[in-house]
């Protein structure tokens, strides 16, 4: 991953998974609910991201284009994307090395409404260490 500036951000070192991860989709938002009718107020990860930065006392200018771990959002033939489960699997991971210094927003997906999480429809628990 590279910065607008196209200098290096992050190197996956490995991927135990198939290798599905979405870099198109926008981090959800109060607007991306509201076009799936949800009503009233929703976790969605451009708040988590505005939360825990406050808690480090920033603010990001923007929400920045997210990698998508382990979203499976394909673009069919005629252009229209679709919101598929994911292929990944319990269990699998990836390591990843940064390249600068950086400070990274890690949210599990908060998705309740679309089958992202899984055909339950229910946000699923995911882990991070730092490796040094």
């Amino acid at each position: 991953m590279c910065t607008n500036k196209r200098r290096p951000i992050l190197t996956f070192l490995e991927d135990t998974s198939p290798g599905v991860h979405d870099t198109l989709v926008a981090a959800c938002d109060q607007y991306r609910y509201k076009l799936l009718n949800v009503e009233g107020h929703h976790d969605n990860c451009t708040d988590n991201l505005y939360a825990s930065m406050s808690e480090l006392g920033l603010t990001p200018p923007e929400t920045p284009s997210p990698l998508n771990m382990w979203m499976n959002i394909p673009v069919a033939r005629d252009g229209r994307m679709e919101w598929l489960p994911t292929v990944a699997k319990p269990g699998d991971y990836v390591t990843l090395r940064t390249e600068m210094d950086v400070v990274m927003a890690f949210s599990a997906c908060p998705m309740d409404v679309l089958p992202i999480n899984g055909p339950n429809l229910k946000p699923v628990e995911c882990h991070f260490r730092i490796l040094e």
